[in-house]
């Protein structure tokens, strides 16, 4: 299966991540996914996303995850 997140905006509504310009890459496993957004989830926050949902090719694995300090 691909792992790969979901990028969600406050209100819970799905954002595709080539409208505020980035890529989320699907990974082999659930250690490269969770490597990629320990380095951009910085990046998210500040384009708008407020959780994000990681999944493994049709299953939501846990999430969502906010992603400002609480």
């Amino acid at each position: 299966m691909t792992w790969t997140w979901r990028l969600e905006d406050s209100s819970g509504a799905a954002v595709e991540p080539s409208t505020i310009g980035v890529e989320v890459p699907g990974t082999d496993n659930q250690g490269d996914a969770e490597s990629w957004l320990g380095e951009n989830w910085r990046e998210l926050l500040d384009k708008g996303v407020a959780t994000v949902t990681l999944i493994d090719g049709d299953d939501e694995v846990y999430g969502p995850m906010g992603l400002a300090a609480p």
